[in-house]
């Protein structure tokens, strides 16, 4: 008799385990979300400025490359401008802000880990996220749109940059990018 009470309180404890683990996830209702039912698919053209030096500059170095060759470890914060055409001066749309840091030994190639956070208009509020490998030396480099807030919540994707001005000089660059985003 003790032997079948202890048998079945080990199943009841065992029970109550598994009912109180699958607590923790449930099936939602999109509505609550605030989400419809169709993706849209939603193209963006930016361009990224960012500033080395200067004044104002818009990227900080953290730590300097272990090889200045390759600017392996080297850890960039950014807070650069997002604006709807080439120029500077252009309107300015949002930001991109995050970090880049030189991941590759053998050529220049910077883990970009960003968000764009977009300021003005229709998407104001809202971000994309970015990460990825971006080896610069190539005339396209292709990123992942990894999720995203407001607008752009549940988002993925994918984005293409494209340098447009890089001034070894100044440390100003100028880079394009086309965002292709699924959101609901």
């Amino acid at each position: 008799m003790t032997k079948l009470i202890l048998i079945l309180a080990a199943h009841i404890l065992i029970l109550a385990a598994v009912a109180s683990a699958s607590d923790f996830a449930r099936t939602m209702n999109e509505k609550h979300l605030d989400i419809s039912t169709k993706e849209k698919l939603t193209h963006l053209r930016l361009y990224w400025h960012d500033s080395l030096y200067g004044r104002h500059p818009s990227s900080v170095t953290i730590q300097k490359p272990v090889f200045n060759s390759s600017l392996f470890g080297m850890i960039t914060m950014m807070d650069d401008a997002l604006t709807l055409d080439e120029s500077r001066n252009s309107t300015v749309v949002g930001k991109a802000q995050g970090i880049y840091a030189g991941a590759a030994q053998g050529e220049i190639g910077f883990l970009m880990v960003m968000n764009f956070a977009f300021t003005t208009g229709k998407y104001n509020g809202s971000t994309i996220a970015i990460l990825g490998q971006n080896r610069v030396m190539l005339k396209v480099r292709e990123m992942p749109v990894v999720g995203g807030s407001g607008m752009f919540r549940f988002a993925r994707g994918y984005v293409e940059a494209r340098t447009k001005l890089f001034d070894l000089k100044s440390g100003d660059a100028t880079v394009e990018y086309n965002c292709h985003v699924l959101h609901y």
